[in-house]
């Protein structure tokens, strides 16, 4: 008889002792020029990011310039007093670090990811692009060009077209909220270099900005490191500007953009809410996210997994622009697709779900899930120094205390069904929401009339 062979097995591993988590609080500072600056130690990160956060809203771009902004942003990596813009590039990759930048409602942003035995020389080069940016006129026209490029793209994108849409309908015309972010055609091919010159130097000092550095600062002398280059940035002195408040009309009401033929409507519903300053955040984004956070949500398993409609919808709050005195306001919104011939039922699902929310609740269950998910898995969402990073410059850019972030999860882990149930409702009212539509409106018009969800109208897709 052969003997059978015998295997020694490794013992089983086993679960830790549960750690308590909370998200890092950041060490705050100011250089000799102004420039306020947070920091934050991570052991073991050794790729550093940096945020800048520039006081330069879409606000205070010049009437006209829709977009300029954007172009000055762009153009801090394209070339500097001391390189060239292929020079620049070629700086920044042979220290193995990447540069992005970008302009929103609150300001101007520049990200910086470095290895933190590079961080010198990374931060020098960051340095060098916001004390002395070229902005070369050929530079700045390719940007322009590219931009030009790029907006016929956004319009023949469904979702893009659908959200440029929204923002028009629920803003005032004299908003700059009503207009795309990045600038109409019109506007763009209205910049040149002298138009960024002159933006720039009214609206970017280290006085009004703030720097956040994440990683392992290990046997880093980050205050003299600073000092050496961002504390080299000078400029006036300045003052934070005002903070608008923002005004939305919600009145119940549809928009179809028409694009004949179209397989698929791209939905987008929304109003617009409280920010992050206001006590019922925490609900709201426990109760958003139950409505149509995740698969399991109450809107992909009825239009998804029920009837077949969509493979997704999501449901979100996207702050717009933060004021501690409560004149800031978020985006609320419903997005996702749905088969031509199925628009109209689709959307009357979407409502009765609604509808069935404000009727009967949320459960513990559908509660418990999204605490799970929203808090549980947050140290893992942080693991990394950009995601930290990202989430400090939201704060400040937000106007909100060091401590925000680590506070939110404590209420979001306290917060109960019923006040989670009331926020959402209060988010999404049948009756108060702008519903944007693209697709065939000889098709979708009709049925979507029919529902009565509010005055349906029709406009070209451009």
């Amino acid at each position: 008889m052969t003997e059978l062979a015998t295997m020694d097995f490794h013992p089983q591993p086993q679960a830790g002792d549960a750690r308590p988590w909370a998200f890092p609080a950041p060490e705050r500072g100011t250089l000799d020029n102004g420039l306020t600056v947070l920091r934050c130690h991570r052991p073991g990160q050794q790729v550093v990011a940096v945020e800048v956060l520039l006081d330069a809203p879409l606000e205070a771009e010049p009437a006209g310039l829709d977009g300029v902004a954007t172009i000055m942003a762009r153009a801090f990596s394209e070339g500097t007093d001391k390189h060239s813009a292929e020079e620049f590039a070629a700086e920044l990759e042979r220290c193995g670090a990447t540069l992005d930048m970008h302009a929103d409602h609150p300001g101007v942003r520049l990200s910086l990811e470095v290895p933190a035995s590079r961080l010198p020389k990374g931060l020098g080069l960051l340095a060098d692009a916001l004390r002395a940016p070229a902005f070369a006129d050929s530079e700045v026209e390719r940007l322009v060009r590219n931009r030009l490029d790029e907006i016929p793209h956004e319009l023949a994108n469904p979702s893009r077209r659908a959200a440029k849409e929204l923002s028009k309908e629920l803003f005032p015309a004299s908003s700059r909220m009503s207009r795309p972010r990045q600038g109409t055609e019109e506007t763009v091919a209205g910049i040149d270099s002298a138009a960024v010159r002159a933006f720039y130097e009214k609206h970017v000092r280290p006085a009004t900005a703030t720097v956040v550095v994440v990683g392992d600062l290990t046997g880093v002398d980050l205050d003299a490191l600073l000092g050496d280059t961002l504390g080299a940035w000078t400029g006036s002195p300045g003052q934070v500007r005002p903070v608008p408040p923002v005004v939305a009309d919600d009145t119940g009401r549809v928009v179809i953009v028409d694009r004949p033929g179209a397989v698929q409507t791209q939905l987008l519903i929304g109003r617009v809410g409280p920010d992050r300053h206001d006590r019922v955040w925490a609900a709201q984004v426990l109760g958003t996210y139950c409505l149509g956070g995740t698969l399991t949500s109450r809107l992909d398993r009825v239009l998804r997994e029920e009837k077949g409609y969509t493979y997704g919808v999501r449901s979100f709050g996207q702050v717009l622009r933060s004021a501690p005195d409560g004149s800031g306001a978020a985006m609320l919104a419903i997005s996702g697709s749905v088969d031509t011939p199925n628009t109209g039922p689709a959307l009357e699902d979407l409502w009765k779900v609604l509808r069935t929310l404000a009727a009967e609740g949320l459960t513990d269950a559908e509660r418990d899930v999204a605490v799970q998910n929203l808090v549980g898995v947050a140290p893992l969402k942080y693991e990394t120094a950009a995601a930290v990073a990202s989430t400090l410059a939201d704060q400040v850019e937000q106007h909100l205390p060091d401590h925000y972030q680590a506070d939110l999860y404590r209420q979001l882990a306290a917060t109960g069904t019923v006040e989670a149930t009331a926020a959402v409702v209060s988010a999404f009212p049948g009756d108060r929401l702008v519903t944007v539509l693209v697709g065939d409106a000889a098709q979708i018009k009709a049925p979507v009339e029919a529902l009565g969800i509010g005055e349906v109208s029709v406009v070209a897709a451009e």
